[in-house]
């Protein structure tokens, strides 16, 4: 058993990591704002700590509770607005993870699971899949501040043997997935289908991402935790879709069916991300288990089961 801090523990993706964390028996503590995250998705038995990652309070908690692992997945994860306010982003992204990180060094933190982005970091890509050996080019503040943090990550490591473990997660999708602000399209689409909108698709529907299931997210974070030496592993299926396939994908669930309206693609997005994870596959023994069909049917049962906050 271990100690372990989720930060982000209350959000999407966090909060399916500490449900899986609890499985398998490690005392869990969340640090959380709650500005996105939501209270109702941390276990009872998990202990949380509202605070931003920012505030200075975050060094009295790592003194006072001594933990051994921190699963970094608080951030901003818009690319639009990161491209609107790149000094707002840097200063979640960055410089709250700094202080998270200077707060561990000086308490004995002994390994780090970053949550870190395949698609942002890679940039447009020279050949598909994307694997960890390929150039980094991020296009937007997001990904560069992903890519910093990766850097920062190295020197903790190289200087206080903090070990990091680096996932480079593809599109994650799946319940509690927000539809609004910094929500993920497949989120964002079934709300519209379900109220009865079109869903906008921002330049021609042909940009291809690698759409990957919350559930099997989780569990490479559990795997990581088993690794004792420093790793980069991408978190993805192999598997290029594109965003009209996805639509079409989600028409041939039970949902009310639509016509897309398509407007100009915007900034800061790039045209193709698909992630190679055999690297994953072979050193942490993680494969991804959901198929997309599955993963949305899975995805849109929890929607339907919270219709009325959709309105």
């Amino acid at each position: 058993m271990m100690k372990i801090l989720v930060t982000g523990g209350a959000g999407f993706i966090g909060s399916h990591v500490v449900e899986r964390l609890v499985e398998e028996g490690h005392e869990v503590h969340v640090l959380d704002s709650l500005l996105t995250g939501k209270q109702e998705y941390v276990p009872e038995n998990v202990h949380l700590h509202a605070l931003d990652i920012r505030d200075e309070r975050v060094s009295d908690l790592f003194r006072d509770e001594q933990f051994e692992v921190l699963v970094h997945h608080a951030a901003q994860l818009d690319v639009r607005r990161s491209v609107q306010a790149p000094a707002y982003d840097a200063d979640i992204n960055v410089v709250g993870f700094l202080n998270c990180m200077e707060a561990g060094r000086k308490h004995n933190l002994k390994k780090v699971v970053f949550a870190s982005t395949g698609g942002a970091i890679y940039g447009e890509p020279d050949y598909v899949p994307q694997d960890e050996s390929h150039p980094l080019r991020p296009i937007s503040p997001y990904g560069i501040t992903k890519l910093t943090t990766e850097h920062y990550l190295f020197f903790y490591y190289k200087t206080y043997g903090i070990v990091p473990v680096i996932l480079r997660y593809a599109n994650v999708y799946g319940p509690r997935q927000r539809f609004d602000g910094e929500g993920g399209v497949v989120a964002i689409f079934i709300r519209k289908m379900m109220t009865g909108e079109n869903p906008i698709i921002f330049g021609d529907g042909e940009q291809t991402r690698d759409y990957v299931y919350v559930g099997d997210v989780a569990e490479a974070n559990i795997l990581a935790l088993d690794r004792e030496l420093p790793g980069t592993y991408n978190i993805g299926t192999g598997t290029e879709t594109t965003v009209n396939r996805l639509v079409e994908e989600l028409q041939n669930q039970d949902v009310p069916k639509c016509t897309p309206q398509y407007e100009p693609g915007r900034a800061g997005e790039q045209k193709r991300s698909v992630l190679a994870a055999t690297h994953a596959q072979k050193e942490l023994g993680w494969i991804p288990q959901k198929t997309l069909s599955e993963g949305l049917k899975h995805t849109l049962n929890w929607f339907k089961s919270r219709a009325s906050e959709l309105m």
